[in-house]
């Protein structure tokens, strides 16, 4: 393996560091807006956009990495097959909990309950985050998957 492979495969786990991190600082965004409005008032559209922002961002994430990083990481590493079914899952909850929010904000819920929806989101991301990293990041240091960084974990 030629040197430029080396940095190109050990960038994944770096990408999904960055990216966990940029999904993190968004999700802080997004609650540093809502905690500047008044509980008991609608959202302002500000707030509107980052919720929308940050709920399309992490459902990115975890699209690209259920169609294109898991395959690969099962396909090398098919003894992490379970784990990646676990995190598979916490995919499809953090869904239904960003779908939950994404409802709220549609139909202009008041700040505090908002915060109860992100609140719970921020609980399921940063748990799935800290498992996710500590199962697949030496796992990613030597990954082959030949696909853009952005594709695969998300825009973010």
């Amino acid at each position: 393996m030629g040197e430029g492979e080396t940095t190109r495969l050990v960038a994944w786990s770096r990408e999904m560091r960055a990216v966990h991190d940029r999904l993190r600082l968004a999700l802080a965004v997004t609650r540093q807006a809502l905690a500047a409005g008044e509980p008991a008032r609608p959202a302002t559209r500000d707030l509107l956009l980052f919720c929308h922002g940050f709920c399309a961002a992490l459902t990115a994430h975890h699209t690209g990495e259920d169609r294109d990083l898991f395959p690969a990481i099962a396909q090398e590493h098919p003894e992490l097959r379970e784990t990646l079914h676990y995190l598979r899952q916490d995919h499809s909850m953090i869904g239904h909990l960003l779908a939950g929010l994404q409802a709220a904000v549609d139909r202009s819920a008041p700040s505090a309950e908002l915060d109860r929806h992100l609140e719970g989101v921020a609980a399921i991301m940063e748990s799935h985050f800290r498992y996710e990293e500590r199962q697949l990041l030496a796992v990613l240091e030597t990954l082959a998957l030949d696909a853009d960084p952005a594709a695969v974990l998300g825009p973010l």
